[in-house]
């Protein structure tokens, strides 16, 4: 049986592939880290809004809350799913330039 050979990459990212940090993709929900990008903390006020809103009807006898649910609920899942992607994407880059500073493993030979 033939052993398999791993190819050495130019740029490893193993390390990228860690999950992103837990404290950093809090912190980004703070508003004023949201400022940064207007377009989605006008969508994190968006959600906040149609959380209180949902939760008045929900006190309100009689009122519809259901359309009021999906919508906040989207909107809450936009918010953190931006967020998440942002954090994993800024691991990866630190990654990649911590892979970019190590020296290589052998000289590349041209010709």
């Amino acid at each position: 049986m033939a052993k398999s050979k791993k190819h050495a990459s130019a740029i490893d990212l193993g390390s990228a592939n860690r999950p992103a940090r837990p404290d950093r993709f809090v912190t980004q929900t703070e508003p004023l880290n949201m400022m940064k990008n207007p377009v989605m903390f006008v969508v994190e006020v968006g959600s906040v809004i149609t959380t209180v809103l949902l939760l008045r009807n929900l006190w309100v006898p009689g009122s519809p809350w259901n359309f009021d649910l999906q919508i906040t609920l989207w909107l809450w899942f936009t918010v953190l799913f931006a967020n998440f992607a942002e954090a994993m994407a800024e691991g990866r880059g630190k990654a990649q330039a911590d892979a970019l500073r190590r020296p290589s493993p052998r000289p590349w030979r041209i010709g």
